[in-house]
């Protein structure tokens, strides 16, 4: 096999906006597969007030009355999938390109792990019957089936493209995943406690994978002889850690004055990378970090180092796929001792907005983000926060290649490919070639 090609999507939000990322996919004459890294759909109703439906009455995207709720019971996500499925973009890809699918969290409820969601709550009945009823329906609807029969759960599996590229499928979010962190329950008033917060991010007993799939994994891992070792996964792995006075303001979703913020601080990090003297207080301000989401690897990195020291000791060439957060990221992979182990592409979002409407940042703002969270975040090579649309991963003996494309719009069926944003990172293997790289 002298390539592999796939198309890497996630976040699909109906009420959101039209599937013109699938529709684009779907032109396509080269893809061997499309990774749908979950998100497949979303459980809220469709109301003007439910996230990110404000226009769905607009671009005639709201549910029928039927479904049009909160979905809690096997019935309501049956039907959901239902309505997903008749989208004509949707259709038309199923029909030309084979899936490989986890879920993620919307699947089930915002924000799940093991044991509960931040979207449940107690009048909503048990969440152990929720889940098992949400993924019960998943399976009904998906090219996709539990590892182990009798098992709701397990859907970790390797896929070999001849001896090029093992693809590990995981799950991340409802088999074996801790209960996430919260920022508001480490801010004193004198500040981030750090020393806290560090003793508990980084526990040995804190599981994102659980005690069973990390250990298929490393066994996985140890087994291979392909070339590349793909983790295809829902979130990212990559290191995210911002000035601690920014990310106050983001937990308590405190807006104003941030994009000002961030400048300030990006300006002084571009200082000291310049090698330019800052002040006692300057130089604390961008030193005292911490990372951005929790609910990503960040939030789990006991498990994040056993992953990547196995990757070092094989001697693997890694490659971690991820979706979740509707943006589009490369970043390089390191151990927490500053070892480059592998890479990461994620895909942006197929409708679900970004963090643009997250930090609520509008026009030249947005450049202003991507620039200093660039020069903020010391492993992030790439970022395109305020845009929709997929990625096409290729795999050749000689390099792992992502190609980022955006639509210039999710509101209008009238749209086209933003080639001015488009995007490339590749990495090639072997000891010596294990970072990003932009091709030529």
């Amino acid at each position: 096999m002298d390539s592999v090609r796939l198309a890497v999507v996630s976040c699909a939000n109906y009420p959101a906006g039209y599937f013109n990322v699938y529709r684009e996919v779907s032109k396509r004459e080269d893809l061997d597969v499309v990774v749908n890294l979950g998100d497949y759909i979303y459980e809220y109703s469709s109301a003007a007030d439910s996230y990110a439906a404000a226009d769905a009455a607009t671009l005639n995207r709201t549910f029928p009355a039927d479904n049009d709720l909160e979905l809690i019971r096997l019935k309501d996500y049956r039907r959901r999938y239902g309505i997903y499925r008749d989208d004509a973009d949707l259709q038309t890809l199923h029909s030309k390109v084979p899936f490989i699918v986890v879920w993620d969290d919307h699947e089930v409820a915002n924000d799940a792990w093991e044991n509960g969601a931040a979207n449940h709550n107690t009048g909503e009945g048990d969440y152990g019957t929720r889940k098992l009823e949400a993924l019960q329906a998943y399976f009904e609807w998906m090219p996709i089936r539990p590892v182990f029969e009798g098992s709701d759960e397990a859907i970790f599996r390797t896929f070999r493209f001849g001896n090029l590229v093992d693809l590990h499928m995981l799950d991340t979010r409802h088999m074996g995943r801790d209960e996430q962190l919260d920022y508001l329950d480490y801010f004193t008033a004198t500040g981030l406690d750090q020393a806290r917060f560090t003793a508990d991010v980084g526990s040995t007993n804190r599981t994102l994978l659980g005690a069973e799939q990390l250990l298929w994994l490393r066994a996985s891992l140890g087994y291979s002889t392909a070339t590349w070792q793909v983790l295809g996964q829902q979130i990212l792995m990559g290191r995210m850690n911002l000035p601690a006075e920014l990310l106050v303001k983001i937990a308590t979703e405190d807006f104003d004055g941030l994009p000002a913020m961030l400048g300030e601080l990006a300006q002084l990090k571009g200082i000291q990378l310049a090698g330019g003297t800052l002040t006692q207080e300057e130089s604390a301000r961008i030193n005292t970090a911490a990372p951005y989401n929790l609910d990503a690897w960040d939030g789990y990195q006991y498990e994040r180092e056993v992953v990547l020291g196995t990757a070092k000791q094989l001697n693997k060439n890694l490659v971690v796929l991820a979706g979740d957060t509707h943006n589009a990221w490369a970043n390089n992979l390191k151990d927490k001792d500053g070892h480059q182990i592998g890479v990461e592409f994620a895909t942006a979002s197929v409708s679900s907005p970004g963090l643009e409407e997250y930090l609520e940042l509008q026009g030249d703002q947005i450049a202003g983000a991507e620039q200093g969270i660039g020069l903020l975040a010391d492993d992030l090579d790439y970022l395109n926060i305020n845009q929709r649309g997929y990625m096409v991963v290729t795999f050749t003996a000689e390099e792992a290649r992502a190609d980022w494309y955006f639509v210039d719009t999710v509101k209008s069926r009238d749209y086209a490919i933003d080639t001015a944003r488009s995007a490339s990172r590749s990495v090639r293997p072997g000891a010596d070639g294990r970072y990003l790289e932009t091709p030529a």
